[in-house]
């Protein structure tokens, strides 16, 4: 039997659906790709950002404790008691010194490394903890923090409930690597240790305090709320972060599958490896607890530089998957009413034209091929004309759709990049802010409390010292005692002027005028008479609203800073400009000394902060300069190389109101 035949359409049809799906079936594949890449690669290079942040939080929550501790440490009441011994009043003073700034240890010991006080569990003393790897340090007079691993003892010596708090029982986790034990004792400690010493330096004793991190959530949730801000897709949370021990997880705001937190699950095998065996970072996606995210671990490592953990940020791939899916679906459905279009026209018009039809099929080809700028030559003005120019016009809107794809790819990294540099800006700049208000607040508190006994003292030891004849011994200690507390109440003062600087009482300002009279004060000590002074003046620079008195304390604690770095012999020059625009007026202080270490620079805005000698300096001074021009909407940049000097720009708005 014959087998039928096609007619010329069918065969038309059949030959141009087949070119269509196959053309259309490969793009799909490649767009899947292509978009699946694209979005996945940005997930990454984000969660890469997010875990820089989520360090960011875990080194600020580290360093104030060592904050803590060392200011603590260095409390003359404290080194006083140690040495009369007054263990009730250690304990009562270092009590409440742990419970309000809300640490789970706090421990001082002898300069031997003999606990004497055990602020959590007084019952426990006595005991050698010269071991400890941190206090090893302390007892070379380092004032150090990092993360520690403490077993059960070291733990019940501090108190059962840390202890109990710290034990964790291994649920079956998917992917995991198997572990022989099925129960963890030990705890993770964010720890810091500063030695106690007297005012000639000897070694009293050593206080060290630190936070259990097993079922402690503050950190991953201050993480997930920095860097994700509550982001949910359908109902879930997208952004995560935990502390693991090992591979254990000991605070995570990841769910299980009752919506609980994950505690005491384990990480991936293929995490492990790589982070806690290899020592690498892994940025990649990875399976957690129940769901793939697209994941960032770096390890955790103590003093000694041994990884005891891992830090891990992640978010969930679904939102991602789902966007690719989206797209891929839209580009199906348009394809489809693009085949549904051509075979309505291709069946109006075979029937009667054979030659256009073969030129179209050619074009087909060439089209499906990716060359979208070929067309379609036919020149009638019937059915086939009007169709050849639909066929055209069809092209043009793919190679259209095309470019518009491509352009969108374009804008989506270029959103992508700004909106990580301006989370990298805020982090930045909220990290320094809490930083300046915890040191603030603290500041004022110190101040507040020894203000008051500073006063009295300084009155007394004045009227002691009246009184006194000048041939008595004891006449030059009283001196002493009377400028040594004369220069706490200035350090007192410094205290309270950063803690609460007080407004700026606006004017109109000449700042040429202002370093000369900032000069006039200072030129005439012996500091500066070997130091050569250059002025640079812009004549034209106009006067600026501000705060005059407070503008030349910046200026004189800076000229004062730069004749101290050239120990009093050397070329200070002094410049003053306008930018281009009008707007910003600009203070230049470059001196020739010995400049400033890169880690130092990155530091000296930083309350007590200070490289001179002990004594010299309270190293509150730059920060309380910084904290003027802040309130003045201006800056302070530093530029420095070790030994060629160091040049400190001022910049101040152009500011031409009134009051």
């Amino acid at each position: 039997m014959k087998a039928p035949q096609f007619s010329l359409r069918t065969k038309l049809s059949l030959s141009f659906l087949l070119v269509i799906i196959i053309g259309g079936f490969f793009t799909l594949i490649t767009g899947s790709r292509i978009i699946r890449t694209t979005l996945i690669s940005q997930a990454q290079a984000k969660v890469r950002h997010d875990l820089s942040s989520a360090w960011m939080v875990f080194s600020t929550e580290l360093n104030d404790i060592k904050v803590i501790v060392s200011l603590t440490a260095a409390r003359e009441s404290l080194w006083e008691a140690v040495q009369k011994r007054q263990n009730d009043t250690l304990l009562r003073y270092l009590s409440r010194v742990r419970t309000e700034n809300g640490l789970d240890i706090l421990t001082l010991a002898d300069a031997q490394g003999v606990v004497l006080v055990r602020t959590r569990n007084p019952e426990m003393a006595g005991d050698d903890e010269s071991s400890d790897e941190i206090v090893r340090q302390v007892l070379l007079k380092n004032t150090v923090a990092s993360p520690q691993l403490l077993s059960r003892d070291e733990l019940l010596k501090e108190g059962r409930d840390l202890a109990d708090k710290a034990v964790l029982e291994f649920i079956p986790t998917p992917k995991a690597a198997p572990r022989a034990e099925n129960r963890e004792t030990m705890g993770m400690v964010l720890k810091a240790g500063a030695p106690v010493m007297d005012e000639t330096g000897v070694l009293l004793g050593i206080l060290y305090g630190g936070i259990l991190l097993n079922r402690n959530y503050d950190i991953v949730d201050n993480i997930k709320d920095l860097v994700f801000k509550g982001e949910k897709y359908k109902g879930r949370e997208t952004g995560t972060a935990t502390v693991f021990q090992n591979d254990l997880r000991i605070s995570t705001n990841v769910k299980n599958e009752k919506g609980k937190r994950a505690i005491g699950t384990l990480v991936s095998e293929e995490v492990k490896k790589a982070v806690l065996e290899e020592g690498r970072p892994w940025i990649a996606r990875a399976f957690v607890v129940t769901d793939w995210y697209v994941t960032a671990y770096e390890p955790i490592k103590n003093i000694e530089n041994k990884i005891i953990g891992m830090l891990y940020v992640g978010m969930l791939e679904k939102p991602y998957k789902d966007a690719a899916d989206r797209v891929l679906l839209t580009f199906t459905l348009i394809a489809a009413l693009f085949i549904l279009f051509f075979l309505a026209i291709l069946n109006f018009s075979t029937t009667q034209i054979i030659r256009p039809l073969q030129r179209m099929a050619r074009a087909t080809k060439e089209i499906a091929k990716g060359d979208l700028t070929h067309k379609v030559d036919v020149h009638s003005r019937d059915e086939i004309g009007t169709l050849a120019d639909a066929f055209n016009q069809m092209t043009d809107h793919l190679r259209e759709a095309n470019q518009a794809l491509v352009d969108w790819g374009m804008t989506l990294e270029n959103k992508v990049e700004e909106r990580t540099k301006e989370l990298v800006e805020i982090q930045t700049h909220l990290v320094q802010s809490e930083k300046l208000a915890s040191i603030g607040k603290l500041a004022a508190g110190i101040a507040h409390e020894i203000n008051n006994p500073l006063g009295g003292i300084l009155i007394y030891s004045c009227l002691i010292l009246e009184e006194t004849d000048k041939n008595s011994p004891q006449y030059e200690n009283l001196k002493k005692i009377v400028k040594e507390t004369t220069r706490c109440k200035d350090i007192v003062k410094g205290l309270l002027d950063f803690a609460r600087p007080k407004e700026p009482e606006m004017g109109m300002v000449d700042i040429n005028e202002l370093l000369d009279k900032s000069l006039t004060l200072m030129e005439r000590q012996a500091l500066f008479q070997n130091i050569v002074i250059r002025k640079y003046y812009d004549p034209g620079l106009p006067k600026t609203f501000a705060d005059g008195a407070q503008l030349q304390q910046v200026f004189i604690n800076i000229i004062l800073n730069a004749a101290e770095a050239m120990n009093g012999n050397g070329v200070l020059t002094l410049k003053t400009s306008i930018s281009k625009s009008q707007d910003t007026i600009s203070v230049e202080f470059a001196d020739t000394g010995h400049g400033i270490r890169e880690e130092d620079r990155l530091r000296i805005f930083e309350p007590f902060f200070s490289t001179k000698e002990v004594g010299k300096g309270t190293g509150l001074g730059l920060a309380i300069s910084y904290g003027i021009i802040q309130k003045h909407k201006g800056e302070i940049e530093v530029r420095s190389k070790v030994g060629h000097g160091a040049t400190f720009t001022v910049k101040l708005p152009s500011k031409r109101e009134t009051a």
